[in-house]
């Protein structure tokens, strides 16, 4: 659904801020641009082409990606809103998906095709993105329908009406958050003068009141090929490509009239600048931001380094002051890069009975007076080896390079993305304390209080070239190897993946499925999955299991939290060591010339892991500071209610579900000899399910994985807990969640379902045409489009899993967030759009966009190798291969408009809903009329 975003991160955000892969010097084939279309510069496997109405357009095309990214980049967003027009880029965003004369019903063309798509608005930029298995007809139609709705969307008054409520209810929903709430003011105290400080939503009354005639004036000016960029990424053949962008796109004319240019910036800061919010809530923050100069400056990459130092977790600086000293429960920050000067921030949350007071003097001082302890080479390097590790990963992945350009574009020159990138690599310890020392001073701090002084200081923050400027000679690295051509097919799957049972005595012992291929980068990916424990063993330890899983990465013999940290990053790998009551997860995405110190490392990690004291306290203030956090929200209220209700499990049961007075105590109670206990009592890996996708040897890593994982047998054999259909009587509850303008409408009613049902296919398509989607479903278009109720509805059918075939405990809910005074009218058209249902049944027309849009989805969901490592890993766990996926597409496609709604009347029985409705209710009843 299209959504906002009120504060990014540096330049490279969407890719995890992160530094680049070591790649050599080729530069990628372009092909012959067609008439009217130019050629620019290519870096690293991707190529500019200038249209001659000015339309930038960037391919980046990879074999061997079985999908396509498109990502249409407007150079427009809060930072080019006026006085009255706040919130304009937004609500643009929302109505280009209304339609145009061509396209009547943009989601509902688009889901029936399969094809998964967005929006996002910025302070810089508005951008549409949809992402699909490559298919040169989807393509096609795609670039034209951006190409029409780029000049000939509707923009109409009845449009506006609906959707200005339901931005209107988007914008109450960020209100509910302290977080949010907080970061918006600091940052509109912070800008006097710049757009920078607006909130992206917009201001309430300009929303509300704007005519259509000035919405529409506005389109106008910004949605003009001179003033956007399409990214075009994935398995897509440039040459033939190019023409279609050029045919679609060609003909559109460029305005005769300059955009308009910005040029008002903020004065240099004069003295610390202070704002409070009061609030109803229970957690506190702290938060210091200081302006910094524009992305193209020569200082940007030593604040990117400085804000790595200082805030990541667990080695940062602040982490290390903050929340292992036990003043923060938590820690975060961000240094941005834009194409006028940003901010550099940080934020700590303080728990209920914490020092406010000492934290923030804590939190200042590790800011402001880094001379006292200067920034060290180690920690420049090892800040840097993070930022590489995650530059190199990110690209890996075609899809998050054509998304993570838009900032860089925006900034100046997509092509900024890898100069950032390649400037961290000459960050000196010297560089980053004299930015420190330049920026991070009190006299430009925006916090929480005003201190007079008799000798002010002043942060000129300095112009900053033209990325023409900067990027003059600029020629980048070589493009990335590509990996295979691979389908993505159920039945290429299985062909291509070995199953192994290793015998260990235990269960069923230890499964594998390999499925070597060349990659992208030469990644691999990793799913384990390992299981233990049964229902006598786990009773009254639920608490314990659960931390015992997310405690396992903070400490092993001979490494602490930072030094695990530090190891996978040296090793290039993303790393994530879990567990829950009956199993224990590793997830890598690694190198086929890491992967087996990674797996080396990871074992052992799960097998010895020391639970420090201090990691197990600050786990535990967290966890006891979220929870705090969450008793006035109305969505943590009424899901714990419905929780409850549900709950077949008596109290000690493994399974049973806590109010949150209840987690809280067990919490507390909670010793981290009770978390070591359990793991040294049921952990073990001798019995699981792990599947390798990727390029690697399958020979030496099935000896690997024997050798890592066979010989660790659990005292307690696995033995899954039955979860059984249980009938529950209806019930309508209402909570008033004072202070809260967002309001939160859970509901809910069981049923005896598996995936393995006869009528389970019927039933998913069913839920797709009832809630799956915010934008296209009937409860999308009844309850947001049509009744602007809400930013967000939708619907969802869970069907149980089983190795016994016995388990049934299957549900169907739907969730939908209102302003509190709406709540009745949201639950009123659910319960006609429901009796419409069962009534009228689904049509023909509305299945076959449905199954269509369903099988699309599950062909997108193989691409990703993560995915199917996923996927395989299940099909150990439940004794299924991929035929089990297979049968079930064609089961979708075999559907019939009987079948569908016979299976709706049998199980859906709206009087046996459950309906929970949360917010502040008491306010809206004081409200005037109208509001």
């Amino acid at each position: 659904m299209p959504q906002h975003r009120t504060r990014l991160a540096p330049l490279a955000a969407s890719l995890g801020f992160a530094l680049a892969l070591a790649l050599s010097t080729a530069q990628a084939e372009s092909p012959q641009p067609p008439a009217g279309v130019s050629a620019g510069p290519c870096v690293e496997g991707i190529c500019e082409y200038r249209l001659s109405n000015g339309l930038r357009v960037l391919l980046f095309p990879d074999a061997s990606q079985p999908t396509v990214t498109v990502n249409l980049i407007y150079g427009v967003g809060s930072l080019q809103e006026n006085y009255g027009e706040t919130g304009m880029a937004h609500l643009l965003e929302h109505l280009l998906f209304k339609g145009t004369p061509r396209h009547r019903d943009i989601p509902a063309e688009m889901k029936k095709r399969g094809i998964g798509f967005n929006a996002e608005t910025s302070l810089d930029r508005t951008n549409y993105f949809a992402s699909f298995p490559a298919n040169d007809a989807t393509l096609d139609w795609l670039l034209g329908l951006e190409a029409d709705r780029m000049l000939n969307s509707d923009i109409a008054r009845k449009d506006l009406d609906s959707e200005m409520t339901v931005v209107r209810n988007e914008m109450e929903s960020g209100e509910n958050s302290p977080v949010a709430a907080l970061m918006q003011r600091v940052r509109s105290t912070a800008y006097l003068w710049h757009h920078y400080g607006n909130s992206t939503i917009g201001a309430r009354s300009d929303v509300e009141n704007v005519p259509i005639e000035r919405l529409q004036a506005y389109y106008r000016a910004w949605y003009r090929p001179d003033n956007a960029t399409l990214v075009l990424a994935g398995r897509l053949d440039p040459a033939a490509t190019l023409n279609a962008v050029a045919r679609h796109f060609g003909p559109l004319a460029k305005p005769s009239e300059p955009m308009r240019k910005f040029y008002t910036l903020d004065p240099a800061q004069d003295g610390e600048r202070d704002v409070t919010v009061r609030r109803v809530g229970d957690i506190r923050l702290l938060m210091a931001a200081y302006h910094v100069p524009a992305g193209t400056h020569a200082d940007a990459a030593a604040l990117g380094v400085l804000d790595e130092v200082l805030g990541h977790v667990p080695g940062g600086r602040l982490h290390k002051a903050l929340v292992e000293s036990g003043l923060a429960a938590s820690v975060g920050g961000s240094s941005e890069q834009r194409q006028d000067p940003g901010l550099m921030s940080a934020l700590a949350a303080v728990p209920k009975d914490g020092d406010a007071t000492k934290a923030e003097q804590v939190l200042i001082a590790q800011l402001e007076q880094i001379e006292r302890q200067p920034v060290t080479a180690e920690e420049v390097e090892a800040a840097r080896q993070r930022l590489r590790n995650g530059f190199e990963l990110a690209y890996t992945n075609v899809s998050g390079v054509a998304m993570g350009l838009s900032d860089a574009v925006v900034a100046g020159d997509w092509r900024l993305y890898f100069h950032y990138r390649d400037a961290l690599e000459k960050v000196s310890a010297d560089d980053v304390n004299r930015v420190a020392r330049r920026y991070l001073t009190s006299s430009n701090r925006t916090f929480g209080r005003f201190v007079p002084t008799d000798a002010p200081q002043r942060v000129e923050i300095p112009a900053a070239p033209s990325a023409a400027t900067v990027l003059q000679g600029y020629t980048g690295k070589s493009a990335i190897e590509a990996g295979e051509h691979f389908d993505p097919t159920p039945a290429n799957i299985q062909a291509r993946t070995e199953t192994v049972t290793i015998d260990t005595g235990v269960g069923g012992g230890l499964k594998l499925a390999l499925l070597p291929k060349k990659t992208r980068g030469a990644t691999v990916t990793v799913s384990a999955s390992f299981n233990f424990a049964d229902l006598a063993s786990l009773k009254n330890r639920e608490v314990a299991g659960s931390i015992a899983g997310a405690l396992l990465m903070r400490g092993s013999e001979g490494l602490s939290r930072q030094q695990i940290d530090e190891r996978f990053e040296a090793l290039k790998t993303s790393a994530r060591i879990s567990g829950s009551l009956q199993s224990a997860r590793i997830d890598l995405t690694t190198r086929r010339e890491q992967l087996g110190e990674a797996l080396a490392l990871a074992a052992k990690v799960l097998r010895t892991p020391t639970y420090p004291d201090k990691e197990f306290e600050q786990y535990r203030l967290q966890a006891i500071t979220g929870l705090e956090a969450s008793r006035q929200e109305p969505g943590s209220i009424a899901g714990i209610a419905m929780a409850l209700h549900f709950d077949p499990w008596p109290a000690g049961h493994p399974l049973h579900a806590m109010d949150l007075d209840e987690s809280l105590a067990a919490i507390k109670a909670l010793k981290v000899d009770d978390v070591r206990a359990y793991h040294r009592d049921l952990y073990g890996s001798a019995e699981g399910q792990i599947s390798v996708v990727g390029d690697f040897d399958p020979i030496a890593l099935k000896q690997q994985l024997r050798s890592l994982f066979a010989d660790w047998r659990p005292k307690h054999a696995f033995a899954p807990i039955d979860t059984r259909y249980t009938a529950v009587a209806a019930e309508q509850r209402r909570f008033d969640t004072p202070d809260k303008p967002n309001g939160v409408l859970l509901a809910r009613t069981n049923l005896s379902l598996k995936d393995t049902d006869a009528d389970f296919p019927a039933l998913v398509a069913a839920n797709y045409i009832l809630g799956g989607g915010t934008i296209k479903s009937r409860l999308g278009d009844r309850i947001r489009q049509q009744d602007g109720l809400s930013y967000g509805v939708g619907s969802d059918l869970d069907a149980d899993s089983s190795r016994s075939g016995v388990d049934d405990a299957g549900n169907w809910s739907i969730e939908a967030i209102a302003a509190p005074q709406n709540l009745d009218k949201v639950e009123r058209a659910m319960r006609e759009e429901l009796a419409r249902l069962i009534k009228d049944g689904v049509g023909a027309d509305e299945l076959r966009d449905a199954v269509s849009g369903l099988l699309t989805q599950r062909e997108q969901a193989r691409a990703s190798d993560p995915a199917i490592a996923a996927g395989l890993a299940s099909n150990l766990f439940y004794g299924r291969t991929m035929q089990f996926s297979a049968d079930l597409d064609a089961k979708f496609k075999a559907l019939t408009v009987d079948a569908v709604n016979a299976a709706i009347r049998k199980h859906l029985k709206p009087e046996q809903l459950s309906v929970y409705t949360a917010g502040d209710f008491s306010a809206a009843k004081k409200a005037p009329a109208g509001k």
